[in-house]
């Protein structure tokens, strides 16, 4: 499948990396064609690299792993074109840290980031999941010992298809993936990040997740 990752960071060049290995035709995007980073990644890689639009024109699918503060912007430099009827997988936070730790968590009118950039992007098909992890845990969830889990929002269920099917090459089993349900859902995983921060600070390393235990009858 051929993927635009957009974003340069740690999460974004982790989750390009792991989809290139999976044979995907993967192009890093970044706001300029010469980022340095991203031109590594390439080389080191075998994949493509250019601005977020050079990306997204022909993607398949689009990961969105820019700073959830500026995803707005950077999908918009990808553009409205170049998004429509694709599935968008958005995996940022919207972190505020401007008034020390923890973050506030922004929230868009209400609504999550997911959602905010749903409305934006209305022919895109926005599912947001791998948000409540650290990004060795995304791509590599069996870091991690037991059975914890990765959750998945969208109103979308096709795009949320497509999404398990890519969760599961990460190695992730699909009893592990909870649907949430509707994009609105994403409020609540999207929450979860200032615990995430307090327990990484308490712990000392990310190689932990979030595990649902249900009672059996």
């Amino acid at each position: 499948m051929k993927i635009a990752v957009l974003g340069t960071g740690e999460v974004g060049r982790r989750i390009a990396g792991r989809l290139a290995g999976l044979g995907h035709d993967v192009t890093l995007g970044s706001r300029t064609a010469d980022n340095a980073d991203a031109a590594q990644w390439a080389a080191e890689n075998g994949g493509a690299h250019g601005t977020f639009a050079d990306a997204a024109v022909s993607a398949e699918l689009v990961v969105n792993a820019t700073g959830g503060l500026v995803s707005l912007a950077a999908l918009e430099a990808a553009g409205a074109e170049n998004l429509r009827g694709k599935v968008l997988v958005d995996v940022s936070n919207p972190l505020d840290f401007s008034g020390g730790f923890p973050p506030k968590v922004v929230t868009f009118d209400g609504l999550s980031l997911a959602e905010h950039l749903q409305k934006a992007f209305p022919e895109a098909r926005v599912v947001k999941t791998l948000n409540t992890m650290s990004n060795a845990v995304m791509v590599e969830p069996g870091r991690v010992p037991g059975d914890h889990a990765v959750f998945v929002s969208g109103d979308d269920g096709d795009a949320k298809a497509v999404v398990t099917e890519l969760l599961g090459s990460f190695g992730w089993p699909a009893d592990r993936v909870l649907d949430l349900g509707d994009l609105s859902t994403a409020r609540a995983t999207e929450q979860m990040l200032p615990i995430w921060l307090r327990l990484y600070g308490v712990l000392g390393t990310g190689d932990f997740n979030f595990a649902v235990s249900v009672a059996r009858a």
